[in-house]
């Protein structure tokens, strides 16, 4: 037996620690010697078990070692890849016979406790902790705090930061046991900004020229907002590689840059840049062939080539041509074989002369064999059953492969909703060329798909609270299984809206339900929804409410939509079939010509919509969408045998009016009209001159709400609609958003007129609030809710209002940036320039006379709460009746995803 203090040393050396004996005591680990292990007992700081020590060890009782050797050495490896100890040390307690006792001395690295950030906003500081894991429990080590600086430095350096310093300290926690606390210092110091970027050696363009192609580096201007002036290495890189793109797109295939040099200036804090280059001759297309191509002819390739001999050379362009990794569904020679089954085809463009300033080429094609799609999985989906997942799947086992098919599904389902859209990958597995076969895994990342709406606000004259709840992701048939309740059924892809909205002059209530699969076999869409309102007459001028006045509004409807597959299977035709009852008691105003009665409003909607937005519906970065759609009730004047032509001089209703003072029945004349002022008065037969009463006004605008009353018993009307709307990818993530919109309400019968309901009122925030009236409100910010609408004047009082227009027309262009598109939460930020008109009717109408605005703003989207916005706009022109611009107007925006 050896006495402790002179046991023999073999060295190791674990996170800095070394056991401390003398170096006389060392024994040599080639001059081990073999023992069988008796026991290993286990010291120093840990919480685990002693037993689960020796088992991350790997060493047994009873096993046969050498000391010192590789089983030793092996076992402090295996300590030491846990990651869980800062040091381990071995020692030898005993020696008996042939038997060897061990000690493992060993001590647990901390946890951390707490960590606290400084240097950095407050709103920040939840990310980095994100970012690097810092949870408490975190096992602290010396590759923590590494990686937690590195990536913190690197991330202020991307941002321009270029002289970030990160300082992370631990300290005990005196408080509990083996814990830290961690300190993260940050200083970002000033960002560096480019005093200059100077070239030499450019003749065939300026540096001004130049300086625009480099995208991400540019120099100070306090004039440009979306790119501001920073330095960040890989981006600068980038923006080299940029210039040199810029003259091979105009001929210069030699084109290079000699040297670049980035020089800081400590002082100023500035960095200055000066790149020389060699711009070398302008080159032409020569002769192109293509070799090996047997599934397309020359001509067929040529035409998506779309280059001809004699063409300044353009390397970027060729390439574009050949594979455009900028658009994973352009219009290449790539993409033409992809799309057609040949997976492993192989395209390269090859110079194969070079005689003076022309270039020939071979685009050299290997078709390879046909490919199938074989294995189709879906993983991710913890929530949605797979069939709603499958059924929305262009990727089928056994169907000829196709890019263009992976494209589209990625599109389908991101615009389910129930997944995040950046997330979707399909997953290439198991790829044989010899059998022509390969496995597609189709990633997901499940998001929230029910939202909340909970909201209270003033508007529309008075306080306004809403409750909204809507089921993205529901299941109707599992709605009779408690099991499946969590907090209700879900999985199937059907929808369920309920939406609640009050104020202390109307109550509306609203329920919806939509099933995108009906039947389960084809992709037809049923939707159905009820809803009530009730609504008191507000004075808005005192916000009085009068409920001996109200507006009762009940509304039903069911639609089916399918899927086309001509002229292709972007194209929705939609049907629906709707009925809204109007119960006017005593609501004079406005838009109603009648205020005792109620009105009845059966309508036929057909629609055709064509939808190639990107894949993101949330903020689609490419596409389009195109509808058309017309709302039609049957035409009750052709069979209803009433002449609206005559309404008016009918024995019951014929009426003459002369505004001024009270007239006697005398004072008329031969023909039976009035000749003094006076007001209306009934005639109580035709053609004579014998008088009931004179009329107040009131009395006469019963008798003509009789009239509008018999016009308007079943609203007769048809409504057409045109919306173009297309997104374009200006650079990077930066989208233009270019929108149209027409829309126009007509009538069958001239004598009987346009109806008060479903009209059109421009302008504000687009948000119907509470109004049920079948009105189409079109957003126009910059100016007030509703306010750029034709004003009419009652014949009778004199008085003004807004009453809808028949007609509109709306421009709009809005530059979109994304800031996050987690799916936690989507947030953008847009510039938009808006023009739109409204009209009383086709007299009136003037495509050009259009009220303008222009602004910025912000949309956030949370997958609980829907979409949530808020802009500035400014209104170039006055709305009608005003006299002054509109000028600055704040629009919250608020558009629930039911």
């Amino acid at each position: 037996m050896l006495n402790k203090s002179i046991q023999f040393f073999f060295t190791i050396i674990i996170f800095g620690s070394i056991s401390q004996v003398k170096a006389q005591d060392r024994i040599p680990f080639d001059q081990g010697k073999p023992y069988f292990l008796a026991d290993i007992e286990v010291t120093g700081k840990i919480s685990y078990n002693e037993q689960t020590v020796v088992t991350f060890t790997g060493l047994e009782k009873g096993q046969a070692i050498t000391v010192p050797g590789e089983d030793i050495s092996n076992a402090i490896k295996k300590l030491g890849k846990l990651g869980l100890f800062s040091d381990i040390d071995f020692y030898v307690n005993r020696i008996e016979g042939d038997s060897i006792f061990l000690e493992l001395n060993i001590n647990e690295l901390p946890k951390l406790n707490e960590v606290k950030i400084v240097g950095v906003k407050k709103s920040k500081i939840e990310g980095l902790i994100k970012d690097n894991s810092l949870t408490k429990g975190k096992i602290v080590n010396e590759n923590l705090v590494t990686t937690t600086k590195n990536y913190i430095e690197n991330k202020y350096k991307k941002d321009g930061f270029f002289n970030t310093k990160v300082n992370i300290t631990t300290t005990p926690d005196t408080t509990s046991g083996n814990e830290v606390k961690m300190l993260v210092s940050i200083d970002k110091g000033d960002k560096v900004k480019i005093s200059e970027i100077e070239f030499t050696g450019n003749e065939k363009f300026t540096d001004k020229k130049l300086r625009r192609a480099m995208k991400n580096t540019k120099v100070i201007n306090p004039i440009r907002i979306l790119k501001r002036s920073k330095y960040i290495k890989e981006k600068y890189e980038e923006d080299l590689a940029s210039v040199v793109s810029k003259y091979k797109e105009k001929g210069y295939r030699d084109a290079r840059i000699v040297s670049d040099s980035v020089t800081y200036d400590r002082e100023k804090n500035k960095i200055a840049i000066k790149i020389k280059l060699e711009e070398g001759r302008k080159y032409y297309f020569g002769d192109i062939k293509f070799l090996g191509n047997t599934v397309y002819t020359d001509r067929g390739l040529n035409s998506i080539l779309g280059i001809k001999k004699g063409d300044v050379y353009n390397g970027v362009l060729l390439e574009k041509r050949i594979a455009d990794k900028t658009k994973p569904d352009g219009e290449d020679i790539t993409n033409l074989y992809q799309n057609n089954g040949y997976l492993f085809s192989q395209i390269n463009a090859v110079e194969v002369k070079t005689e003076n300033d022309t270039i020939d080429f071979e685009i050299r094609i290997l078709e390879g064999p046909l490919a199938y799609f074989n294995k189709i999985t879906v993983t991710g989906n913890d929530k949605t059953n797979d069939e709603v997942i499958y059924r929305e799947l262009r990727t089928k086992p056994g169907q000829k492969y196709s890019k263009e098919d992976l494209i589209r599904t990625i599109r389908e389902i991101g615009a389910l909703g129930f997944f995040d859209p950046e997330a979707i990958n399909p997953a290439f597995k198991n790829v044989d060329p010899a059998a022509g076969t390969v496995d597609i895994e189709w990633q997901l990342v499940e998001k929230g798909s029910s939202q909340i709406e909970l909201q209270g606000g003033y508007g529309g004259g008075g306080f306004i609270g809403t409750l909204g709840l809507s089921f993205n992701n529901f299941s109707a048939k599992n709605i009779f299984n408690k099991d499946a309740y969590q907090p209700l059924p879900m999985g199937d892809g059907q929808k369920v809206a309920l939406r609640l909205q009050g104020s202390n002059f109307f109550q509306t209530y609203s329920l919806s339900f939509s099933e995108p699969w009906f039947g389960g076999k084809k992709p037809v869409s049923f939707s159905t929804s009820f809803s009530y309102s009730k609504q008191f007459l507000n004075n808005y001028r005192d916000n009085s409410v009068d409920r001996s006045r109200s507006f009762n509004i009940i509304s039903l409807s069911v639609g089916l939509a399918k899927r086309l597959s001509v002229p292709d299977d972007s194209f929705v035709l939609s049907q629906a079939l709707s009925f809204q009852y109007y119960d006017l008691n005593n609501y004079n105003t406005g838009l109603f010509t009648f205020g005792n009665g109620s009105s009845r409003n059966f309508a036929y909607t057909i629609g055709l919509t064509r939808n190639n937005k990107g894949t993101n519906p949330i903020f689609p970065m490419y596409g389009s969408e195109f509808s058309i759609t017309a709302k039609l009730t049957p035409p009750y004047s052709l069979w209803n045998g009433i002449d609206y032509k005559d309404l008016e001089n009918q024995e019951e209703y014929k009426l003459r009016y002369t505004p001024g003072t009270q007239v006697l029945a005398d004072q008329v004349g031969p023909d039976g009209r009035i000749v003094a002022q006076g007001d209306y008065i009934r005639e109580t037969g035709q053609n004579t001159r014998v008088y009931e009463k004179v009329l107040t006004f009131e009395e006469a605008d019963a008798d003509i709400s009789k009239v509008d009353q018999k016009k308007f018993n079943w609203l007769e009307y048809y409504k057409v609609k045109i919306k173009a709307d297309w997104y374009t990818k200006i650079y990077d993530k930066l989208v233009l958003r270019s929108l149209a919109e027409f829309g126009y309400l007509g009538n069958y019968n001239s004598a009987r007129g346009d109806v008060p309901f479903e009209r059109f009122f421009l302008g504000g925030d687009g948000l119907a609030n509470f109004a049920l009236d079948g009105r189409e409100v079109i957003q126009l910010r910059g100016y007030e809710n509703q306010s750029l609408t034709p004003i009419t004047t009652n014949p009778a009082t004199g008085e003004s209002s807004q009453d809808g227009a028949t007609i509109y027309n709306k421009f709009s262009l809005e530059l979109r940036y994304p800031l996050t598109l987690k799916p936690q939460a989507s947030i953008y930020m847009l510039a938009f320039f808006e023009a739109g008109g409204a009209y009383a009717g086709f007299k009136e109408y003037n495509p050009f006379l259009l009220q303008r605005s222009a602004g910025v703003g912000l949309r956030v989207f949370m997958p609980a709460f829907g979409l949530l916005g808020i802009d500035f706009g400014h209104g170039f022109d006055a709305a009608p009746g005003q006299a002054q611009i509109s000028g600055w107007q704040t629009h919250f925006i608020i558009g629930q995803q039911f």
